[in-house]
């Protein structure tokens, strides 16, 4: 019954409000027709405007792969935090950092990055209302006042310029409105949660209104020390935002925000079984020996580092202060520009132990025994200090009546960093609890980084149906190292000396910055380079968007700042990738199914790879490098169909094939002396074929070459981290009319992964001895002989569900009562992996949550 003419309609209602993607009203030429044309489209999907490629448009008419979620979407999933939308998107892992629950990593297509350290950039990247956040210390955000988030997969060096080789994520606050309106709610849950929630409009004059919101949650924590008594992985965070909108005039309106937000989120090491009673499995625990209460002071060696940080107990906390500002200005009725300014200042301190209180496991030593060290088993203890300001001219335009569309502008990006840190490996030279707290190292890093950027993208609209695409960005950027030591210095040479430590040791400095091989180390990088983006769409028909399109993205380089000695600090280069597209984006049976499917092929040079291992003298090791080139390819679908009035389903299915190419013939050593892959993986066969064995904790027996970097202990490459064969998320919703005054609406999600590695080096302990060339037996072995060891140890990720369910009771009168379940079948899942040991994802949650709209 649906008219041509209806559909425009509704493509125009779409368009309004704050783009909270509702059902939009059809207004039908004839009344007798009215009430049916409504209903059809009551019952179509719903569609959402996004800002992908820097201009107001419909998602299904952008050219991208792209996921998008209004405000109501995100509700009705049960998502209220960044983290929580990434199990919604193909080819998309998302997971907290180890240790910081404040910190999400995320991997798009295989491109990702688990490292917080300020010399090392996320690809991909998040954007706060246009703003770019250039560290992840503090990128998983509350949802408490969002509009909608858009997940752009696949490099956008076009638009959004450096370190988006993976993709972005783009979240978008909400307006305040025309009128007093908000909502309360409050929350009750597991593990003693509690949650508050509360949001306002307020209109103070015809031309300005403000919103004023804020959050509160506070825990106990999922995972118990029944060492110490405590209980720790907490999510204990607030956070408050001002939102403003003027209508400076017909032709000028201004946005802005101020948010601040605090955040102690932990994600500590956790076991499914006590370590210190082994037939406890009932719940997640931890045995580490380092407090809450705790600091970095010995008795018997006074303070083990420098500084404010000596004062930490173990924790995580993260503060933020977020100002945009958006000046907006219509030239004329065919162009726009946009003033965006940005200024993010974030603090960061936290003292974690990475090996729970113990020694760090090995084939000779799978399961290290309860200690529950004083000062952990391996600690880091941070105090980051991060600051950075932005700038961007946005010009958005029309020539010749709408045949050429445009997008441009210019972007200037300034950030400094200082980074105070130093690492804490307990060895057992004395009796517990506080054995020997043995540094190695502790330094203070200061960083810089400075970017300009000009891009321009136009669409030249040849057809009705047909328009091709070009674009390109070119940016200049430069970055800079500095590093000093914290310990004392022994008399007028350049070695330093901490009380607990063996001897003097060369300073971490930046007079000592010289690799093994005598060649300095520098102390600055420059890179300028264009990022060109080509593009075809053509519209057969108004449901039917057909797309191809090549794109190049790239991430800056960095440093291993790490290390710790000054001749492991050398730099890594630049990242840059090539991706090709092509894909459909359909409407069917009258907007009753959307069906989306975009085919890719990821060309990546210089893969910047983080990777850890355990050294021969059983401390922990950090290294990133350049490993080699990546090539991933795939296909991803999106589903989402209305088949009657109120039910909701959707699917989201994604598919990769990825691999490194490391080149064979590459120089055995690299300028800083560093052994090339190919030259590691020769060395690792050989010293297997001898009879070594690798990950065995040092010694005769040991092979050095094997299960370090990217050379997998069998001698193969290893299989890139995090990116299972298959992602499948599957769900929905149905909204049941309960009388004139209420509606009650179950909803559950799924989420599917096949097997992974959450490993760099394909590190797994195997329940099988075997013998060295000394003679020594070793419980377990790395090479895939026999099952896992139980607790599960290493990088290997099985496949697995996680469910997570609510049921929503809604009075028109405003009042909703909410009852969820997040990973309600309590499924156990490795999701990271530091030093052998593997980190499990939080456990079975639920709560109640009431709230009101006004």
């Amino acid at each position: 019954m649906t008219s041509l003419y209806a559909k425009r309609l509704a493509l125009l209602g779409m368009t309004s409000g704050l783009a909270l993607a509702a059902f939009p009203t059809i207004a039908h030429a004839q009344d007798a027709e009215q009430d049916v044309a409504e209903e059809e489209t009551q019952r179509g999907v719903s569609s959402i405007i996004v800002t992908a490629q820097r201009r107001e448009e419909s998602v299904q008419d952008v050219p991208i792969a792209i996921s998008a979620f209004d405000q109501q979407e995100l509700q009705t999933r049960g998502a209220f935090t960044a983290l929580d939308v990434a199990q919604f998107v193909p080819n998309l892992v998302g997971l907290n950092n180890t240790g910081l629950g404040t910190a999400n990593s995320y991997y798009l297509r295989g491109i990702g990055n688990s490292e917080s350290i300020a010399t090392f950039d996320p690809p991909i990247g998040t954007y706060v209302d246009d703003i770019y956040l250039s560290r992840q210390n503090a990128n998983n955000l509350s949802l408490f006042d969002v509009e909608r988030i858009e997940v752009l997969r696949g490099p956008q060096g076009t638009l959004f310029g450096r370190n988006t080789t993976g993709g972005a994520i783009n979240v978008f606050l909400s307006e305040p409105g025309d009128e007093i309106a908000g909502y309360a709610e409050i929350g009750y849950g597991s593990y003693d949660m509690k949650m508050g929630r509360a949001s306002i409009d307020l209109p103070l004059a015809d031309t300005f209104a403000v919103k004023v919101s804020g959050y509160w949650q506070d825990d106990d924590g999922w995972a118990i020390n029944n060492l110490t008594g405590e209980r720790t992985n907490e999510s204990d965070s607030w956070g408050v935002r001002l939102g403003m909108r003027g209508e400076l005039s017909d032709s000028v309106r201004w946005t802005g925000s101020y948010i601040h937000t605090e955040s102690e989120a932990v994600n500590l090491l956790n076991f499914d079984c006590d370590p210190t009673n082994p037939t406890n499995c009932d719940g997640r625990f931890t045995a580490t020996g380092l407090t809450r209460d705790g600091n970095f002071i010995s008795p018997a060696f006074g303070p083990l580092v420098a500084g404010d940080k000596v004062n930490q107990g173990l924790g995580n906390k993260a503060v933020m202060d977020f100002i945009s500002s958006n000046l907006e200005v219509e030239l004329s009725p065919d162009w726009t520009v946009n003033f965006i300014t940005g200024f993010v200042d974030l603090s960061q301190q936290f003292a974690l132990d990475f090996a729970d209180g113990r020694a760090l496991p090995t084939a000779a030593n799978p399961v290290p025994p309860v200690v529950g060290w004083t000062y952990g088993g391996f600690s880091i203890v941070n105090d980051g200090s991060h600051t950075q300001f932005t700038q961007e001219v946005k010009f958005t335009g029309s020539i010749a009546d709408g045949l050429l569309d445009v997008v441009g502008g210019v972007f200037y990006f300034h950030e400094e960093n200082t980074t105070d840190f130093a690492d804490i490996f307990t060895l057992p030279f004395a009796p517990p609890p506080d054995g020997f707290p043995f540094l190695l190292a502790d330094r203070t890093l200061d960083n810089t980084a400075e970017a300009w950027a000009g891009y321009l993208q136009a669409d030249l609209n040849i057809t009705d149906q047909l328009t091709l695409t070009a674009g390109v960005r070119y940016t200049d950027e430069t970055k800079t190292f500095s590093i000093r030591d914290n310990r004392p210095r022994v008399g007028g040479t350049n070695l330093c000396l901490a009380a607990n430590q063996f001897g003097p040791t060369p300073c971490i400095e930046d007079a000592n910055l010289v690799a093994a091989n005598g060649t300095p180390i520098p102390t600055e990088q420059s890179v300028d380079l264009w990022t060109p983006r080509f593009a075809i769409n053509y519209a057969p028909s108004d449901e039917i968007l057909l797309f191809a399109s090549a794109t190049r993205g790239f991430k800056s380089g960095g440093w291993n700042a790490r290390g710790t000695n000054p001749n492991l600090l050398f730099p890594f280069g630049p990242e840059t990738a090539w991706s090709y597209e092509a894909g459909a984006k359909t409407e069917l049976f009258d907007r009753l199914i959307r069906f989306n499917v975009t085919g890719f092929w990821l060309d990546v040079s210089d893969l910047q790879t983080p990777s850890a291992f355990v050294a021969p003298d059983g401390s922990l090791t950090f290294i990133t490098r350049n490993f080699a080139d990546y090539e991933n390819k795939g296909v991803e679908v999106e589903i989402t169909t209305v088949p009657v009035e109120g039910l909701n389903l959707f699917a989201a299915i994604g598919y990769q094939d990825d691999e490194y190419n490391i080149d064979p013939n590459a120089p055995a050593l690299d300028e800083f002396g560093i052994q090339s892959v190919a030259a590691q993986q020769q060395d690792c066969l050989a010293q297997l074929a001898a009879g070594l064995l690798p990950n065995v904790g040092g010694g005769a027996d040991e092979a050095p070459a094997c299960g370090v970097g990217i050379v997998a202990p069998d001698g193969s490459i290893a299989t890139p981290v995090r990116t299972p064969d298959w992602t499948v998320s599957i769900g929905g919703s149905y909204e049941i009319g309960l009388g004139t005054d209420f509606t009650l609406t179950p909803a559950i999600n799924a989420n599917w992964r096949s097997d992974s590695e959450v490993g760099t080096s394909e590190v797994t302990l195997f329940e099988q001895d075997v013998t060295g060339l000394s003679g020594t037996v070793y419980p377990t072995n790395t090479l895939r002989l026999g099952d896992p060891i139980d607790p599960a140890t290493g990088s290997f990720s099985p496949a697995r569900w996680i469910v997570n369910g609510t049921l929503t009771l809604r009075s028109v009168d405003g009042w909703s009562l909410v009852a969820e379940c997040r990973n309600c079948f309590d499924e156990e899942a490795v999701e990271s992996s530091l030093a052998n040991f593997a980190y499990l994802n939080p456990p079975r949650t639920w709560m109640v949550r009431a709230r009101y709209d006004f």
